[in-house]
């Protein structure tokens, strides 16, 4: 049996880690207005329409009945989006950029979210003796809590990141990449332990962990070590991804069932109006104040991309529900619901993306590109150029200056923020990245000419070169 603590200790981690360390940050921070706002308030509406619906359906009779705090737990659990369908998709037909984020960035933040939101209706009213206090300060009670939970963890993970940032500007661990490596990796999970430790979100807290140790600790490390932790920390999430969603199939046969069509069915529908409530009123809005529009095709894609993937799962099981034929039900109607979007919606998202025309027109020309189904690039987009810092501290202030454009916290992260936390690089720490490059490559290439394979035909390799 899949037990909930191996999934939020080990295997959620590396995830949701990597989904920060690899994000690319212009267009998220261009976007993070929209994507909070999808993210926060979107999933909180999604969770009140599953959660109030069941909760007044069951007080009607028409579905298995369940108290408030069960039904808002089982709204707030079910509304994680987890589109990996959809954003493999969007990679391999280069759809619009700006969607591929909104829908990327609220998946990110939509989970953390979701797992506060949980861990709130769960532990709060559950905890809280409801006979004394009124709806209306219960609510605010919650509203607190949540804020806590969210703002607490997000300032923990920034503040890991940063500290990790400053430590590797100082501690010059250049000479031995296994150490750097191994710094990395413990400064990555520092944040999930302290802040589960302390009863915040360990996963908000890795998550903004990942995104500052990218924009500021990543160009601390040598080339070396630079490559090597994308390429482990790919690895790693693609790994964990595959078991989670292994263990989602052996798990239809793995515990007894408690199947009732009428609140399946009731769930399903409420899981896409809860979707549809949260998208389309606050794109509308998003309008008023975006210079590049949401358009219609866009909301109905986000809408159709609002796919249930592990998370909702992990939750269900977590989540300790008295008696055990509700607990049963509960688990049950997860995966039916997590199937049946994965399998029905994420199927569909291909022939629908072609048939509303959302690809640019030249690129499907020339796309016959294979759909691998992970949000792992493929090695040609891994090492960014971004994240491959070769400027030395006289190229920086140059490139600062002719910069001008910049505005807001961008204005002050280039001036002032990035070279407190980035160690600039002298021109002997170039001449050393480079010739430990050229070492690594050279040494490769002794072995695959010795290999079986080697060509030792000296005109083919010039003719390569």
């Amino acid at each position: 049996m899949f037990r909930p603590n191996m999934f939020f200790l080990l295997l959620l981690p590396p995830i949701i880690f990597e989904s920060g360390y690899s994000l690319h940050k212009g267009n998220f921070f261009q976007n993070i207005g929209s994507i909070t706002l999808f993210a926060v308030l979107g999933t909180a509406i999604s969770a009140f329409i599953v959660g109030g619906g069941i909760y007044f359906l069951g007080q009607a009779g028409v579905i298995y009945k369940m108290s408030m705090t069960d039904s808002f737990a089982f709204g707030s659990l079910i509304s994680a989006v987890d589109p990996v369908a959809t954003i493999a998709i969007f990679n391999a037909l280069d759809v619009d950029p700006v969607l591929q984020m909104l829908v990327f960035g609220e998946s990110i933040l939509n989970d953390a979210v979701s797992i506060v939101l949980t861990n709130t209706a769960e532990g709060f009213f559950s905890g809280s003796d409801n006979s004394t206090v009124t709806g209306w300060e219960t609510f605010l009670q919650a509203l607190g809590y949540f804020l806590k939970m969210f703002f607490g963890s997000a300032a923990l993970g920034t503040l890991t990141g940063l500290i990790s940032a400053i430590f590797l500007k100082h501690f010059d661990l250049r000479k031995t990449p296994s150490l750097e490596f191994g710094m990395m990796i413990i400064f990555a999970y520092l944040p999930y332990g302290l802040a589960e430790g302390i009863k915040l979100s360990g996963i908000m807290s890795i998550l903004f962990a990942g995104i500052v140790m990218s924009h500021y600790t990543h160009h601390n490390l040598s080339p070396v070590t630079q490559i090597l932790m994308q390429q482990t920390l790919r690895t790693m999430a693609f790994m964990c991804e595959t078991c989670v969603f292994a263990f989602l199939g052996l798990s239809i046969f793995s515990f007894p069932h408690n199947f009732e069509i009428s609140f399946v069915v009731w769930c399903i529908v409420l899981v896409l109006l809860g979707r549809a409530i949260n998208i389309f009123p606050l794109s509308f809005l998003l309008n008023f104040f975006r210079d590049h529009k949401i358009t219609p095709k866009m909301m109905f894609i986000m809408w159709f991309s609002g796919l249930r993937g592990a998370i909702p799962y992990a939750l269900s099981l977590h989540l300790g529900l008295e008696p055990i034929e509700k607990r049963q039900l509960i688990g049950t109607t997860t995966i039916i619901i997590v199937l049946f979007t994965i399998l029905l919606m994420g199927g569909g998202t291909m022939p629908l993306i072609r048939i509303m025309d959302i690809e640019e027109s030249k690129s499907r020309r020339k796309n016959k590109k294979d759909i691998n189904l992970s949000k792992t690039k493929k090695m040609g987009n891994t090492i960014e150029s971004e994240h491959l810092s070769e400027l030395t501290e006289e190229e920086y202030e140059a490139h600062i200056y002719q910069r001008q454009d910049l505005k807001g916290f961008m204005w002050l992260d280039a001036k002032y923020l990035n070279p407190f936390f980035t160690r600039r690089l002298t021109q002997e720490d170039l001449l050393h990245g480079r010739i430990q490059m050229k070492t690594l490559t050279n040494k490769w290439y002794e072995e695959v000419r010795q290999g079986p394979s080697g060509s030792e035909n000296d005109d083919d390799e010039a003719e390569l070169l």
